[in-house]
């Protein structure tokens, strides 16, 4: 528990994410340092589909990939160099027998400058800015929470339950995954207060294809230690620009914010936030999955929001209970269709999840997690087809992080 949060927080700063880390470090002779750490973990996952649905098992890795990370740190005319190289793999095979190889995500790929004031220059593929707080603070990292729901309702041969690659947690069911994409991020020196400014590779967004300029994405954070009280606060933003055509065409911007609180009281802890976007569509951002951000029409921008609470709760030295609620909704836009829109004000999908957890830190290395989670849908054309579908999940496994 310890490596990985503070693997984790280094992301959360927008520093090197093994900096504090307890892996294999080398020294080398020409003055730089090699270190190597990560976790492997393994659950089985069972589901079940109301109405009569399928039911399915799986073992599985869960929310967080398998990490090896590989980093070589040094310091050269006063600046503190380092480069990253991040493998997330998973074990499961997506539903079939034979798969010669899982599948191998090159999630981390960066190199940070650390300037003589403190400051950061991080550049390369890592965890973007926008809504990362939301994932990072999110209790099913550490295990499965949501699965996805199967498209049972249209007939659809889709059975996320036995996917491959990682689980949703509360992915689409609280916040839009932020992914690691290519960047060149600003961060200021770290300490109560911290800002994070960067310029990304741009999405492309439906037919919206032609990117002229890079995505902004920003992150503010703010930690306050009160005794045994700890608070942050944060808050993000993200704007891009898209269009359908070199020229004479249509321009999109799509934007979003979020913002969020947790507090960490004694035995009790306490996070919630939430987010609003247009344009950004829903569970991954730009993507088709759950829902596009652009109209039917094609050139009118659909609204999103969300947001989860979560309490944790101490009740021994090694073990904490958790439990969480969250929600994921797209709007149509209300324009005519004529004029570019979807028709009408309905509620596209509406994506909600309630998880329940015991996360046992077995050894300082290993961690045993059971979790129980309820996901659905009250939306009209939301990812399962239809209102009023929702499925039960069960899920236990190990963590083991070096």
């Amino acid at each position: 528990m310890k490596r990985l949060t503070l693997l984790l927080l280094g992301l959360a700063l927008g520093v090197s994410a093994t900096a504090s880390a307890q892996g294999l470090t080398m020294q080398m002779s020409n003055g730089w340092a090699f270190q190597f750490s990560g976790n492997v973990n393994v659950f089985w996952a069972f589901s079940k589909v109301n109405n009569s649905g399928p039911a399915n098992s799986s073992v599985r890795t869960g929310l967080l990939p398998t990490f090896a990370t590989f980093e070589a740190r040094g310091k050269e005319a006063g600046m503190n160099l380092a480069v990253h190289f991040g493998f997330a793999p998973q074990i499961n095979n997506p539903g079939t027998h034979d798969e010669f190889g899982a599948q191998i995500d090159m999630r981390q790929v960066y190199l940070t400058i650390g300037l003589k004031n403190g400051s950061q220059i991080l550049a390369g593929r890592e965890l973007s800015l926008f809504g990362r707080q939301n994932i990072l603070n999110d209790m099913t990292l550490f295990g499965v929470g949501a699965l996805g729901l199967p498209n049972i309702t249209l007939g659809v041969p889709s059975n996320p339950p036995q996917g491959g690659g990682t689980t949703l947690g509360r992915i689409g069911y609280g916040y839009i995954y932020p992914n690691f994409n290519a960047q060149v991020t600003y961060s200021t020196k770290p300490g109560e207060a911290q800002l994070s400014i960067g310029l990304f590779q741009p999405s492309v967004n439906g037919a919206y294809d032609v990117t002229k300029i890079p995505r902004l994405e920003a992150e503010f954070t703010y930690n306050q230690k009160s005794g045994k009280n700890n608070y942050m606060v944060w808050v993000g933003g993200l704007w891009q620009s898209a269009s359908n055509a070199p020229t004479a065409g249509n321009t999109i911007s799509s934007f979003g914010g979020t913002a969020g609180v947790k507090a960490s009281m004694s035995d009790l802890s306490l996070v919630v936030n939430g987010y609003i976007g247009k344009g950004l569509g829903t569970t991954l951002m730009f993507s088709g999955l759950g829902g596009g951000g652009v109209s039917t029409g094609g050139t009118e921008l659909r609204s999103s929001d969300g947001g989860f609470v979560q309490l944790m709760y101490k009740v021994g030295p090694k073990t904490n209970l958790g439990a969480s609620w969250g929600f994921s909704r797209l709007k149509n836009n209300s324009a005519t269709v004529a004029a570019g829109g979807d028709g009408n004000e309905a509620v596209r999908s509406n994506l909600y999840s309630y998880t329940a957890g015991v996360y046992h830190q077995w050894t300082k290395s290993l961690k045993l997690v059971l979790e129980g989670t309820e996901e659905g849908t009250t939306g009209v054309t939301g990812l399962a087809g239809s209102a009023g579908v929702k499925m039960i999940n069960v899920s236990g496994g190990f963590m083991l992080f070096y």
